[in-house]
């Protein structure tokens, strides 16, 4: 069980971080994370379960645009247009962290937790899974949740799917 964000954290979160950090021990694969929006909630919880936390292999917190160049090599021009908030970011985020780490697998997260500029949609997220011996894919959600906490945890929720269906 996590144990930072307990008793916060709702059950079927729980479930899945373990099953998935299990399942990933089992198979001797590793994880990193390439988080935007949820500022480093997803690595968080990846290291948070006893005797799984060597199944994460890094975290990469990137949240401006200079961080995401620097740190993951995702292109400026990709980040002026279609912007951070894109299914072309969040691709790049997701390699550039795969990398820029000795991973197996990486996942990225960018959107908008809450109201930003006036065209920001809050609620919308996207999220890359790279993998060394597969495709990039991609997710785009856009939640419902009005404030910057709901979207974070949807968010974290959708990547831990997103890792789970990988490893399937």
């Amino acid at each position: 069980m996590p144990e930072t964000l307990w008793p916060a954290l709702p059950a079927s979160v729980d479930a899945l971080v373990e099953a998935l950090l299990q399942e990933a021990c089992r198979r001797e694969l590793t994880l990193a994370t390439a988080e935007s929006c949820t500022g480093g909630l997803l690595a968080s919880l990846l290291t948070d379960v006893t005797g799984c936390s060597h199944a994460f292999e890094r975290g990469f917190v990137t949240y401006t645009n200079e961080a995401k160049h620097e740190l993951l090599g995702v292109p400026f021009v990709l980040l002026e247009d279609p912007g951070p908030v894109s299914e072309a970011v969040a691709r790049a985020m997701a390699e550039g962290a795969l990398a820029r780490s000795k991973a197996h697998i990486a996942l990225s997260v960018t959107g908008f937790a809450g109201p930003g500029g006036p065209d920001d949609r809050p609620g919308l997220v996207h999220f890359a899974s790279a993998a060394r011996d597969g495709p990039t894919l991609h997710r785009r959600c856009l939640f419902e949740e009005s404030d910057r906490a709901g979207v974070r945890m949807r968010a974290v929720e959708t990547a831990l799917d997103m890792l789970k269906d990988r490893l399937s």
